[in-house]
């Protein structure tokens, strides 16, 4: 491991979890936008093991300089460097696409941005392409562990707009989009893995 790059521990955690939803559902072929980058390690792991499709990585223009540090490193074929996105833009500046990933985003934005977030997959995502969406959520106003309540107050004393979201209110903003429930995967440290088809 190269210690000068961007690194996160829980994305090392879970990027194996996640690796084995995606096998299932995305294939050579497939034109991928993450969204939310970060450090870029779930780039880097995803592009080598899907080498048949393009993955390209975004972030809010502040983090693209490190995110680029691990990608221009990987010098992957079917990674390009990432590029500036900010979910709340009218208009994201990049092409239509199959797939749209994101993973420890929606808890971060502010409620105003998570809705903005699926009127942009709305423009960007291809009929019949995938969103998927990684993190931790509320059912039913219930947070699924004491951890993720505990993680919900932390994120509220950072950001008092951010916090834990609930999956109905997010299913709710995925079907005024098109968008059909496929999966709600239950992934390790109390995570899900939300994955939808755009149907119209």
């Amino acid at each position: 491991m190269n210690s000068a790059l961007p690194f996160s521990q829980a994305c090392e955690n879970n990027k194996q979890a996640i690796l084995n939803v995606l096998q299932k559902h995305l294939s050579d072929g497939d034109t991928v936008l993450e969204i939310a980058g970060g450090t870029g390690q779930h780039a880097e792991h995803f592009a080598e093991h899907f080498p048949g499709l393009h993955w390209q990585s975004s972030d809010i223009p502040s983090n693209v300089d490190s995110l680029n540090l691990r990608i221009a490193a990987a010098q992957l074929p079917n990674l390009p460097l990432a590029i500036p996105l900010d979910a709340n833009q009218a208009q994201w500046d990049c092409a239509m696409t199959t797939v749209i990933y994101s993973a420890n985003s929606l808890h971060i934005m502010s409620a105003d941005s998570v809705e903005n977030f699926f009127a942009g997959v709305d423009i960007q995502l291809q009929e019949q392409g995938l969103l998927l969406v990684y993190g931790p959520f509320r059912y039913g106003g219930e947070f699924t562990t004491e951890s993720n309540a505990q993680f919900d107050l932390w994120l509220k004393g950072r950001d008092a707009r951010s916090g834990v979201r609930d999956f109905e209110w997010i299913e709710k903003l995925a079907e005024s989009v098109g968008l059909e429930l496929l999966e709600d995967n239950a992934m390790p440290a109390n995570n899900q893995l939300l994955v939808w088809r755009k149907t119209k």
